[in-house]
């Protein structure tokens, strides 16, 4: 079937734009040549080789101005490499080894499940409320996973991210403050992880080196790690494998050791309840959500499956890709949560219900030099990823303090090293960067590190509690940011297409968000209210109405996007998002991508 967009010769501009695709491709991937205006009317005719009629239409919608660039070769992102898909005929329905080929984006997408912040809400939960709250991390990992889902169609199906995509879809204002609220979460995130292994290094060195060192170090060896590209995709992926496995070894290790009681492990994982708990509880399961559903990640997984070679003009081709993503990133996250699962365990069984002042005297009994960290009083013990590796090594000797920085090393850098993609994707997407890869590293590095570098100065390793709650609701507030636009984009026919989400997924996903934006508002609440100065209640006040009205704007326009049309008010492209999006992405696919038939 050929389509044609002609133009109306009353517009200023008369020419006529041929678009060839196969009726089953994604409208994004269709071909085309179209020149660049500002305000076109466009007469669509549908020529069917069946059918000699002729439906028209007419209607007017923007075309954005081309960049100067659009001419030369097309700009790449950061992964040059496409990892080909091999053939299986013997095994249509399901292949190993096509699996192992799309194996590699979920496994880095799952390590933002495993990042120092979230290991430290794993041993508060354990430290606080014992097994109780495994079912919450569960349920938090299912609907992470399912959201995942919708991350990596939209990069699958569109051949964009998601970063692109609200690049071409919001307009200036809304655009720009998009970027820097995720750029917000990613420095927030990045603070968390490289001083997470600051305080591995410290830990590891018996405190000889400190923390602003340890940043350094860390902020040296990303650098290293993060041109291993160089040698190829599939070895980069293979080194993230390999951290992956020594957290599931050395936290693993610590799981053994300690012996959890399996029959609570149980039944806190899968018995929704949480008997005789309290307002600390509450908070820790708030706080679970927030740790485990990161906006960034949105915006790391819909750019990492376009490292695979898909023919996105393929319905077939798609729909495998989409399958094969999905069964991944499940065992991706199933490793994930199992680690998570060892630290929860390890500190529910060890320390739930223990004080300061049992702590205290058998750290003394251990001549352990870090006693003093731990008041001779009878509150509950209150620990971080710092104090933790101290407990461990206290109770169960020096080998268990060690493993843990081991681990928590390997999360920190693993991490670390993924926020630098996450951030040289949102940049990219969002300010159509055409800069060489070393200027874009240097640039993403440098707005995340620096702050981190100040506070690592300015603090010491055992006072960081308040930094990180800081933090975590620094990330809790962006989650709208990442989770409205990727329902807004999967919901829009024009740009999925056949891969739009159907209704129980718009049901489903926005009931989701809806859930999970409200627990991470609850959070925020609680952490704002306990701020006690009159001044900083007036700032939030300020704050909180700004950002309410902008998430209200995103939300409006998710809503018509999911088909709710009465609240289309006018030309709703004027006020956010492109009315004809297939006109915009027509000129903004990947080459690799554009099939002529």
């Amino acid at each position: 079937m050929t389509k044609k967009y002609i133009l109306d010769q009353s517009s200023p501009v008369s020419e006529l734009v041929n678009v060839t695709y196969s009726k089953d491709s994604p409208s994004s991937q269709r071909s085309s040549t179209m020149a660049p205006g500002k305000e076109r009317k466009i007469l669509y005719e549908d020529v069917s080789e069946d059918h000699e009629e002729v439906i028209s239409t007419v209607y007017s919608s923007p075309v954005p101005q081309q960049s100067p660039e659009s001419n030369d070769e097309p700009f790449t992102t950061y992964f040059d490499e496409k990892i080909p898909i091999p053939e299986d005929e013997k095994h249509s329905w399901f292949s190993f080894r096509k699996l192992w080929a799309f194996t590699g984006p979920g496994f880095l997408m799952s390590i933002a499940y495993l990042d120092p912040g979230n290991i430290e809400s794993d041993l508060q939960s354990g430290a606080v409320a014992g097994f109780k709250l495994l079912w919450v991390l569960l349920l938090a990992t299912i609907i992470g996973l399912l959201l995942q889902r919708l991350a990596a169609r939209l990069g699958v199906v569109t051949g964009l991210h998601l970063a692109e995509m609200c690049n071409r879809q919001y307009q200036k204002v809304p655009r720009i403050m998009l970027w820097l609220m995720i750029e917000l979460a990613i420095i927030g995130s990045d603070m968390q992880e490289v001083i997470g292994s600051a305080i591995a290094i410290n830990l590891l060195s018996a405190g000889k080196v400190p923390l602003w060192g340890g940043v350094l170090i860390t902020i040296a060896d990303t650098f290293m790690f993060l041109f291993l590209d160089k040698y190829g995709l599939r070895k980069l992926e293979a080194f993230f494998g390999f951290l992956i496995t020594i957290m599931a070894l050395t936290f693993g290790y610590e799981y053994v050791t300690v012996k959890p009681d399996q029959g609570k492990l149980l039944k806190g994982m899968f018995m929704p309840y949480c008997d005789k708990c309290g307002t600390p509880q509450l908070e820790q399961a708030v706080g679970i959500v927030g740790a485990v559903i990161m906006p960034h990640n949105m915006y790391l997984h819909s750019a990492l499956v376009k490292s695979r070679q898909v023919n996105r003009a393929d319905k077939r081709e798609v729909q495998e890709a989409n399958k094969y993503f999905f069964i991944e990133s499940c065992v991706a996250l199933f490793i994930s949560f199992l680690i998570n699962v060892f630290v929860v365990s390890v500190f529910a069984e060890a320390f739930f219900g223990k004080t300061n002042e049992q702590v205290n005297k058998v750290c003394t009994n251990s001549s352990s030099p870090h006693a003093g960290l731990f008041p001779n009083n009878n509150e509950t013990l209150e620990v971080d990823i710092y104090k933790g590796g101290v407990v461990l090594g206290c109770y169960f000797g020096p080998a268990a303090l060690y493993i843990w920085a081991v681990g928590i090393l390997a999360a920190g850098q693993s991490s670390t090293m993924t926020g630098t993609y996450s951030g040289q994707f949102v940049m990219e997407g969002f300010l159509n960067l055409k800069w060489s890869r070393f200027a874009r590293v240097i640039l993403t590095r440098s707005i995340a590190i620096t702050p981190t570098l100040l506070v690592a100065i300015f603090q010491d390793v055992e006072h960081l509690t308040g930094m990180n709650d800081f933090l975590n609701v620094l990330q809790s507030l962006q989650l709208p940011f990442a989770l409205i636009p990727v329902l807004t984009f999967t919901s829009l026919h024009p740009v999925m297409n056949d891969f739009t989400n159907g209704l129980g997924w718009k049901i489903a996903g926005g009931v989701l968000i809806l859930i999970v934006c409200s627990i991470n508002m609850y959070f925020v609440a609680v952490y704002v209210t306990a701020l006690g100065h009159l001044a900083l209640y007036v700032v939030a006040a300020i704050v909180c109405v700004a950002y309410l009205c902008f998430v209200a704007y995103l939300s409006w326009l998710c809503l018509i996007a999911l088909g709710i049309s009465f609240l289309a008010c006018g030309q709703t492209y004027q006020l956010g998002l492109t009315t004809h999006p297939e006109l915009f992405l027509l000129n903004n696919v990947d080459a690799d991508s554009i099939v002529t038939r």
